[in-house]
């Protein structure tokens, strides 16, 4: 027999107390919440110094670190999404740490937060701590690492890549100066409207975007076409490709090494044993390889046709696990770009950029290390 439609609902419904039993005991994300409830709760102190001791008490910090995470983890595309996601969706609700009768904050508490964690590099202590939590069960290595960068697209349109008013003031009027890039005379939207660049010599020297003036006009390679981009660089450890540290930068031709010396400062402030760094062929120059060098570093790096290295790296066998483990690093970007969005930039400026990127790489170490670490 048929079941018919009710067009009633009861008046009263038995729910439990907790949210908590609305999720299966075996989900995957159990594993990284506890991981990352370890990771905030060694953050406590800091958190804590973030915030007023007197006044209305905020939104629990810890909150709102792990509903980024769950934007990062379940491709959600904005904040304000996010933030709709949390009115309904029971294991966002767990997640976070909110009950069924919990009210969810506005979306523009994440913009007024955002400051008071940029200023305390709160994204890079969480990366510290769940770093600390993967050494601690024994899943980094301490003598292997890989560094490379990846392009990040801007949040700004070629169009808004002009002269900038530094480089019009030193023009002389008497020189030619190409015409700056002018809509159609007969375009039918003045609010957006066509731009003809032919001829129109455009350079990092002589020209900002007026949106985000922090970005840089980049191509990956040769044959490929510039765009206005940040470089988002990585310092992995080879044994289970965990990243160890993580930073954005404004795209210029030296970037990716100057990024990579100074993480690989950074490690080395806490050690002093002799490491290998794995890297493509892009680090292939004599400045890059004598710095490494001369910091105790070994240089496993992939030789251009001519090469600034010698038989001394090419002779051990480390070498050739070196390159083979350093394509590990190319899973963290492809993870990043296609799960977490971060190939196309949500925000303006390395400091913001560089705060999504890094809380990025605190979601993909939270995921590595919860499938390598056996629940206790």
């Amino acid at each position: 027999m048929r079941g018919q439609p009710s067009k009633h609902s009861q008046l009263f419904h038995y729910v439990s107390t907790s949210v908590e039993s609305f999720v299966p005991a075996d989900h995957p994300l159990r594993e990284v919440r506890r991981l990352a409830d370890q990771a905030l709760q060694a953050m406590s102190r800091h958190l804590s110094s973030l915030y007023s001791k007197v006044g209305r008490p905020s939104i629990p910090p810890e909150h709102l670190l792990r509903a980024l995470l769950l934007q990062a983890l379940y491709s959600i595309r904005s904040e304000r999404q996010l933030v709709e996601q949390l009115h309904y969706n029971l294991l966002y609700r767990w997640f976070v740490g909110l009950e069924l009768e919990s009210e969810v904050w506005d979306f523009s508490t994440f913009s007024q937060n955002r400051e008071r964690f940029l200023s305390q590099d709160t994204a890079v202590r969480f990366q510290q701590e769940i770093v600390a939590i993967a050494d601690a069960h024994h899943l980094l290595s301490r003598d292997h690492f890989t560094v490379d960068g990846t392009l990040i697209e801007a949040a700004a349109s070629m169009k808004s890549f002009v002269k900038s008013a530094t480089t019009q003031r030193e023009t002389m009027p008497s020189e030619p100066v190409a015409t700056a890039s002018q809509p159609s005379s007969q375009d039918d939207d003045p609010g957006n409207p066509s731009v003809d660049f032919h001829r129109e010599r455009r350079t990092n020297a002589t020209h900002r975007s007026t949106t985000d003036p922090e970005a840089r006009l980049y191509r990956k390679g040769r044959g490929k076409e510039a765009h206005l981009a940040f470089l988002g660089h990585v310092l992995m450890e080879n044994r289970h490709g965990l990243i160890v540290d993580a930073c954005v930068t404004p795209a210029t031709g030296t970037a990716e090494r100057d990024a990579a010396k100074q993480m690989l400062r950074r490690l080395k402030r806490h050690s002093r044993r002799h490491i290998t760094v794995g890297a493509d062929k892009g680090y292939d120059t004599a400045a890059f390889v004598a710095t490494m060098r001369a910091h105790r570093i070994t240089p496993h790096i992939a030789a251009k046709g001519t090469t600034t290295l010698d038989g001394r790296t090419f002779r051990h066998a480390g070498y050739a696990i070196s390159q083979r483990k350093r394509k590990l690093v190319e899973e963290i970007f492809g993870w990043c770009k296609t799960i977490a969005r971060v190939g196309k930039a949500r925000f303006r400026g390395v400091a913001r950029i560089g705060w999504a990127f890094g809380l990025t790489a605190c979601a993909y170490n939270l995921l590595r290390i919860a499938k390598l670490v056996v629940p206790t």
